[in-house]
């Protein structure tokens, strides 16, 4: 193999990359269909994967220098799926179940759980806005305007697998229908607001310039050292995280804007 098309392989590789993510959801829409705890459980962990090649494939870009327009727009595309529908499909599986329909159509059940069931889909549309937004949006080169698509369905993902453990205490929580149209709601608002979101991207590792990040990391290794501690799954920690994440932005945000008001 010559060196030609060694860099043709190696320019394709990003979107290799993103095309795994891109097959992970996939897969996960089709586990989700299963009624089987065992292939949710997989669903939930094939987002995880597919957060993972999502990060490679940008890491990969740039260490490659490999950009392209196509793999841009296959990014976006990637990231629909897997961080779009399928938390989507996610939060309605857990909405049936929290309703007591999950072996029901959705067409046999009352109108207004019907219109429950529909607000899951809010996640993908919102989501859709959201990555449309992002590859318009020149602010968003260092950090974020609003939540991330991944954050967002690491939350749902963790949910699904806790879910599938059938702990009696988490299922109850994770099932309470005012809690899963609650997380739907301020969820799908903060995917499209203005609401400004720091990113892990560091370019030094100086207290001063990574100061919220530090709080962010340090909050988030307490609570899983209290939950292994505790005996608990760890990840029972991930949404806690995904939490964290939000306030610690929105409270890093306000601080900032004092500043520059003073």
């Amino acid at each position: 193999m010559n060196n030609k098309q060694n860099k043709t392989i190696l320019r394709h590789l990003p979107n290799f990359i993103t095309s795994l993510n891109l097959l992970s959801g996939s897969v996960a829409i089709v586990l989700l269909f299963e009624n089987n705890a065992d292939y949710t459980l997989w669903a939930g962990l094939l987002v995880f994967l597919a957060a993972i090649f999502d990060f490679l494939d940008g890491l990969v870009a740039r260490t490659l220098n490999a950009y392209s327009d196509m793999g841009k727009e296959l990014d976006s595309l990637a990231d629909l799926v897997s961080f779009g529908i399928v938390p989507g499909m996610i939060a309605f599986r857990l909405l049936k179940e929290s309703l007591t329909i999950i072996n029901t159509p959705i067409l046999d059940v009352e109108f207004s759980e019907q219109i429950i069931l529909v607000l899951a889909m809010l996640i993908p549309v919102f989501s859709g806005l959201r990555l449309a937004k992002f590859n318009t949006d020149t602010r968003q080169v260092e950090n974020f305007i609003g939540l991330p698509t991944p954050a967002n369905a690491l939350f749902w993902a963790s949910l699904i697998i806790i879910y599938s453990f059938y702990n009696p205490i988490f299922y109850i929580v994770i099932t309470n229908i005012y809690f899963l149209i609650t997380s739907i709601l301020i969820l799908s608002f903060l995917l499209v607001s203005e609401v400004p979101m720091f990113s892990l991207k560091v370019k030094n590792f100086s207290i001063k310039d990574n100061l919220i990040r530090y709080i962010f990391v340090g909050i988030s290794l307490i609570l899983l050292m209290i939950l292994w501690i505790k005996g608990f799954y760890l990840i029972i920690g991930i949404p806690l995280i995904i939490i964290t994440y939000i306030f610690v932005s929105i409270i890093g945000a306000i601080i900032k804007k004092l500043k520059k008001e003073k």
